[in-house]
């Protein structure tokens, strides 16, 4: 009688613990569709990791519009500078593997020489290009390696800053891109065949950088939102397959094609799965990616003031939180991913197209949806 008791008070414990959760995940969703409402999102979608597993996933608005076609949680972004976090994560195994070190000079891995005119002196590392502190910028694009290449531009010095190589930050996308070609360096592989081989794969994430390597049919259309006409334009161009550069392509040159700074694609969902691996020291579901030293590494802020560690970053969205993570935002999407390794939770959120201003640190409806999750869902 006493076993039969205790079974009946813990199943309407366990009732109440699941009427609660209904409650709170309608609660969030009537938010969530309030915030994509007031910034004209086209669609969105949300993961929550907690304690380790996911926790909750939704869908809002549309994969295509122009289809009226309703976005799902297997539907795949590219998720923009989100991507960085997996090339840094894929150097370290090389660093772990004794195949190169952070403190490397840059200029002998690329192959090229790598120096700030105004500091010739000073050695350009592998640490500082992928915490931006290398002193390089995006002034004569990213897309070709040819641009900071002294061989091949005569602009090459135009790419570097006034401030010395370690003593100053500026984001730049071509450090990435840099990155991608020098993995290809050390491993003799493809950059995305071994991102795939050596990180997706192993967590069994359907993603990647290779258009071709993926179902188109599951991609989300990318929507750049015109401020003077107030119109919505698909972008193609975030999912065009560059078959040809491909077909033609050099190991250590021709990377940029798969965009290591910015051109990862894969679900919210995948996503989260790949934040809960970096939010347990390198693990998940007791696959081993890179080690607890590499995953410390790789969140330790190198530019100090901004945060920034390789390809991780501090944030400060949800307040009194020490977050890690990333954020993205090309072709009209905007991404977060950010995580507390000490209280092991997470949240990913990912819009296709919204109406919000830029110059944030953070996209001002990502980070309501943060919060309203983290509210909702983490804080019971």
């Amino acid at each position: 009688m006493i076993f039969k008791t205790k079974i009946k008070y813990l199943l309407i414990f366990l009732t109440s613990i699941t009427a609660m959760k209904g409650v709170a995940q309608s609660k969030v969703e009537e938010e969530l569709q309030g915030i994509m409402k007031r910034y004209e999102a086209i669609g969105m979608s949300v993961a929550v990791v907690k304690e380790g597993k996911i926790f909750y996933t939704k869908s809002f608005g549309f994969k295509d519009v122009e289809h009226n076609t309703p976005l799902s949680d297997t539907d795949i972004f590219r998720i923009a500078s989100i991507s960085k976090s997996f090339t840094s994560t894929s150097l370290m195994q090389q660093v772990e593997a004794g195949k190169v070190s952070l403190d490397d000079d840059f200029g002998d891995l690329i192959g090229f020489k790598i120096r700030n005119p105004k500091y010739p002196d000073t050695k350009i590392t592998l640490r500082m290009v992928l915490s931006h502190t290398s002193s390089i910028n995006d002034s004569e694009g990213y897309f070709n390696l040819d641009a900071i290449n002294p061989d091949k531009s005569p602009n090459w010095s135009k790419c570097y800053n006034s401030y010395e190589p370690g003593k100053g930050y500026q984001y730049c996308n071509l450090n990435f891109n840099m990155a991608g070609a020098v993995l290809e360096r050390l491993t003799g592989e493809r950059f995305d065949k071994y991102v795939k081989s050596h990180v997706l794969n192993p967590l069994k994430l359907n993603a990647g950088y290779c258009v071709d390597s993926l179902d188109n049919a599951r991609f989300v259309t990318l929507y750049e939102y015109n401020g003077a006409t107030h119109k919505y334009t698909p972008a193609p161009l975030a999912y065009a397959p560059r078959r040809e550069e491909i077909a033609n392509y050099k190991l250590g040159y021709t990377t940029p094609v798969f965009s290591p700074t910015g051109g990862m694609k894969l679900s919210a969902t995948d996503l989260a799965k790949y934040m809960t691996m970096h939010m347990y020291d390198g693990k998940y579901n007791g696959v081993k990616i890179i080690s607890k030293r590499s995953a410390k590494t790789i969140r330790k802020p190198v530019a100090e003031k901004q945060g920034y560690g390789l390809a991780i970053h501090t944030s400060d969205v949800i307040p009194g939180k020490n977050m890690f993570g990333h954020t993205g935002s090309a072709y009209g999407l905007y991404s977060v991913m950010f995580f507390d390794p000490k209280e092991k939770f997470g949240i990913v959120a990912i819009t296709n197209g919204c109406n919000a201003p830029d110059g944030e640190d953070m996209h001002p409806m990502l980070k309501l949806v943060v919060q309203s999750l983290y509210s909702n869902l983490i804080k019971q």
